[in-house]
């Protein structure tokens, strides 16, 4: 990728501003605004779930704030793709750690300025626009069903914006069996762009056109995402919502001293640890502006007071790198918690295990805490007891309400080895099976992708037999989709099994190997060209994850 000659003249000025909302009890948005990097995230799979899953993905990609690799625009979109598949195994690796954290997830959308080039990865819902000469251009494609259907021609843009099903999504990072390799695009990078990247919270209740007059009317970055929070709130989201806005500026002198620079600003969630992203970076950062809103209502101030960023906490903080509160004497002194320090009658202080009156203070503490282990046990085991009594006493009652709530649902699953929608849900209560089966048909299971084997196993819940039954249209849709693949697939290995043994040594189509920047079988994204034209991305909609919009 050659680099641009205007490369060294340009920089970016960026912020963001993420609010809890009016509804939601805290904030599962993470948010980056850096000199060359920002990003977005939405988390997704409950209180504790969404929370963790975006911080991790804004840790994994904070180091491309700097680690430019000498401007080689090629290289950082190869790593800004690894920083994610590492994002994805970190949150997979920690759900199956703890287990209340199972099922969590994310989106990511980041932009990073590399040599005059915007070198764009994405995957999820969350959504990156370029302002360029006045127009807005959307730069993403949401991973969504109903963007699915969209494509499809099932239904139309403004159908989507209410339609019961606009906030799953097909592929996110996380605890999903989904591919997480993500759409990476290269752009040719312009004086004056302006990106604005969002969460679904904004996107979701605001029309394009309202972006780009806004966009266009406030030339001031945070006023700017002060106005697109207040407007989404003000519209009805009741998701969390974050807006991240940056420019590119063209500098007069590329070696004056007093180049551009900020602090880079780190929003939502992410924002309740700034020090180990100070340390990724080895410079200070910053917690993000909070939302401007003095006509706020009482709920709002209500769930501001229960964010991620502690309320005792001035906003902004800065948090500096490791050296740097070493020096100050910010960092602690570990606490092992085993040995405690005594003092002795002639005044003095120690922690020595063999001195007989630290034995014996430790000696004392363990006793302790085994009574209170005991204590603690049996106050537990009491618990338990009055619970199982409670629960014995309104099973009998419970049984019978949820099985009549349970005959307005319907799902579809596997009848036999093939596609059935069934009535009711897909579970039993006491042995007492809460579905029936409606309607069986012809579709093979076998015959379909794993990932909708997956599903089909654990059941697919609608809320009505229509909608079941078109999904199982989409279903057969996608199986042919499938097979019509597979064949191509099959045809093209064919004829590269006919190619000369000199065409099996280097890299072909019918090859089993993969290069140092692809992974066979895998959803691969064209990197775009350096003639400043996007990058063709791509999707696969084999199988869905719920986004943190309605996973509360």
């Amino acid at each position: 990728m050659p680099n641009s000659v205007a490369s060294q003249t340009l920089f970016l000025y960026s912020t963001t501003v993420s609010d809890v909302g009016t509804v939601r009890s805290n904030n599962q948005d993470s948010a980056f605004a850096g000199e060359h990097l920002i990003a977005i995230c939405d988390g997704m799979g409950g209180h504790a779930g969404g929370d963790t899953a975006s911080t991790i993905a804004i840790r994994s990609l904070a180091h491309i704030e700097h680690d430019d690799v000498n401007g080689d625009v090629s290289t950082v979109a190869r790593m800004m793709e690894t920083s994610v598949m590492a994002a994805h195994d970190a949150i997979v690796g920690k759900a199956k750690r703890e287990r209340k954290l199972a099922g969590m997830g994310t989106t990511m959308t980041a932009v990073a300025l590399v040599a005059g080039y915007w070198v764009l990865a994405h995957i999820g819902d969350s959504r990156a626009y370029l302002l360029r000469d006045g127009r807005l251009t959307r730069m993403t494609q949401d991973h969504s069903y109903v963007q699915h259907l969209i494509d499809t021609g099932r239904i139309s843009p403004a159908e989507a914006r209410n339609h019961p099903q606009r906030n799953v999504v097909m592929r996110v990072l996380g605890d999903f069996d989904i591919d997480p390799h993500p759409d990476i695009a290269i752009r040719a990078a312009h004086p004056t762009d302006r990106w604005m990247l969002c969460s679904d919270g904004l996107c979701g209740v605001l029309e394009d056109s309202t972006i780009e007059q806004t966009l266009t009317a406030y030339s001031d970055q945070e006023e700017c995402a002060q106005q697109l929070v207040s407007m989404a709130l003000k519209a009805g989201s009741t998701d969390n919502v974050t807006a991240v806005i940056a420019d590119a500026t063209l500098a007069l002198d590329a070696d004056a001293f007093d180049l551009p620079h900020q602090t880079p600003l780190v929003a939502g969630a992410a924002s309740a640890s700034l020090e180990p992203i100070a340390d990724i970076l080895n410079e200070p950062v910053a917690t993000a502006p909070m939302l401007r809103d003095a006509n706020a209502s009482p709920a709002q101030r209500a769930a501001a007071l229960i964010q991620s960023q502690p309320a005792s906490q001035p906003s902004p903080r800065v948090a500096q790198p490791s050296a740097v509160r070493e020096e100050n004497g910010e960092r602690a002194n570990p606490d092992t918690g085993e040995i405690p320090v005594i003092q002795k009658r002639d005044g003095h202080v120690t922690d020595d295990p063999n001195d007989p009156d630290v034995a014996k203070a430790i000696h004392h503490e363990r006793q302790t805490q085994h009574k209170e282990t005991r204590k603690r046990g049996r106050r537990n085991r009491l618990i338990a007891i009055l619970i199982v009594i409670a629960a014995l006493a309104l099973a009998t009652g419970g049984a019978f309400g949820a099985y009549r709530w349970s005959q307005t649902k319907y799902f579809i699953g596997n009848a036999d080895g093939v596609v059935a929608v069934y009535q009711g849900v897909n579970t039993n209560v006491f042995g007492l099976a809460l579905s029936h089966e409606v309607k069986r048909t012809n579709i093979d299971i076998d015959s379909l992708p794993q990932a909708w084997r997956d599903q089909l196993q654990d059941g697919i819940t609608f809320n009505s037999y229509d909608e079941a039954i078109q999904h199982v249209q989409v279903i057969r849709q996608e199986k042919s989709n499938f097979n019509d693949n597979s064949n191509t697939s099959k045809s093209s290995g064919d004829a590269g099994n006919g190619t000369s043994d000199s065409s099996d040594s280097s890299d072909s189509s019918g090859s089993n190997g993969t290069d140092g920047d692809s992974s066979a079988g895998s959803s691969q994204t064209d990197g775009g060209t350096a003639d400043g034209t996007a990058g063709d991305t791509g999707t696969d909609a084999s199988s869905t994850g719920t986004d943190g919009g309605d996973a509360q």
